[in-house]
């Protein structure tokens, strides 16, 4: 008798957890909450493309296999989030199916660039909208000893190439970057926007230092709220001068002012009063500071294609053996500094692609490399304090 009651309190355990289970297995699991994309991704089949030359959006889905009737409603839908005129050749695509089968797209996205992508649901409700990665931005430090040059060491220190550009224009008036020797030394604070981990922007570059022999440079970001300038170095000076440092960027020097050098073509030693800079056909070339063009046109002389400007203090400048001119540049026009004029190029007397550039100081000629340039206007009065306040924090903060 106690056996046969062990057995039916057993079995009605058993017949208990047994509900429990069935219950517990008839309660659906929640759908997982959508991917910031706007679907599953994993869920579909992903074919990758970029878009063919001359192939507008029609094109597109049609070949990817988005049916007429759905490719006539998407581009309507078009209007209020993605400019169709704006699809270019060669830019990535990314169709997603939902079976092998791949006869119509689920889903396509439409890589605009590094941050943005357009995507358009090509079934059930159709719909268009816009998916931006999320961009992680941080603050960082830059610290490279030059050996060899600023852009094999920045590299070989594993800064980003991007971070030389920032660095330049924020020096071109006052490092010549052409003539940096080793042992010289580059500090910067900035920040670095980074997708899926690869960084793709310099936002910004809030300190720089470069340090050569007894020579300190610091550059300091200090807005003023004028719309002007906006780095000074720590007594309030203006990084801005009236004169760049060189008219193009990164290059090298091939020959150097002198008054004896043996020409490379006639061999005939003769004064070459002006700096060579080696470049591929086709650099942008930049007027050195505000003028106005007086020379625009051939050389018969051996400069070739020749650019002279005059510019404020008795300086002139002057650009030849250029491939073309800048678009609007001809004689009488006024040009900005830093204003593209004209490309490097290899017309007239020359062995190969440079950029012979010249400057005369109330007509004597003058060394480029040594022009002593004035600063534009420094930083306001009121304002000097706080900027000897960030300037303090910043060198605590890189050392």
């Amino acid at each position: 008798m106690k056996v046969r009651t062990y057995a039916i309190v057993f079995l009605f355990v058993l017949a208990l957890a047994g509900c429990r289970n069935r219950n517990k297995e008839a309660v659906p699991e929640p759908e997982p909450e959508l991917p910031a994309i706007g679907f599953f991704q994993d869920r579909f089949i992903a074919d990758t493309t970029t878009v063919h030359d001359g192939e507008n959006i029609t094109a597109l889905f049609h070949r990817l296999g988005v049916p007429g009737d759905s490719t006539f409603r998407l581009v309507s839908l078009c209007d209020t989030v993605f400019d169709v005129r704006k699809l270019r050749a060669g830019k990535q695509v990314v169709a997603y199916y939902p079976d092998s089968a791949r006869t119509a797209p689920g889903y396509i996205v439409y890589v605009n660039d590094r941050v943005r992508s357009t995507v358009f649901q090509c079934r059930d409700s159709l719909a268009i909208w816009i998916y931006d990665k999320p961009v992680e931005t941080e603050r960082k430090i830059l610290d490279v000893t030059i050996h060899s040059s600023l852009w094999s060491d920045l590299a070989h220190a594993g800064y980003p190439a991007m971070l030389i550009a920032s660095l330049e224009s924020i020096f071109e008036w006052t490092v010549n970057f052409f003539g940096l020797q080793e042992g010289d030394r580059f500090r910067a604070i900035y920040d670095q926007k980074s997708v899926d981990g690869e960084p793709f922007e310099i936002s910004m570059i809030h300190f720089g230092l470069f340090d050569s022999g007894s020579t300190r440079k610091a550059a300091i970001r200090f807005d003023q709220g004028d719309g002007g300038n906006k780095y000074w170095d720590e007594n309030g000076e203006s990084m801005k001068k009236a004169f760049l440092k060189a008219p193009l960027q990164f290059s090298r020097i091939s020959s150097r002012f002198s008054y004896a050098r043996k020409h490379p073509v006639t061999g005939k030693v003769r004064p070459h009063t002006a700096v060579d800079y080696a470049a591929p056909t086709g650099t942008p070339v930049r007027a050195l500071g505000d003028g106005t063009v007086t020379l625009c046109g051939w050389d018969p002389t051996g400069g070739g294609n020749r650019i002279r400007i005059k510019h404020a203090g008795g300086y002139e400048t002057c650009y030849m053996h250029l491939s073309k001119f800048g678009s609007g540049i001809r004689s009488g026009v006024r040009v900005a500094q830093g204003q593209v004029i004209g490309y490097v190029g290899a017309t007239g007397t020359a062995t190969g692609p440079h950029l012979d550039f010249r400057v005369w100081k109330n007509g004597t000629p003058v060394n480029p490399l040594k022009i002593i340039s004035p600063p534009a206007e420094p930083l306001k009065d009121e304002n000097l304090d706080s900027l000897k306040v960030l300037y303090g924090k910043y060198m605590e903060e890189l050392e």
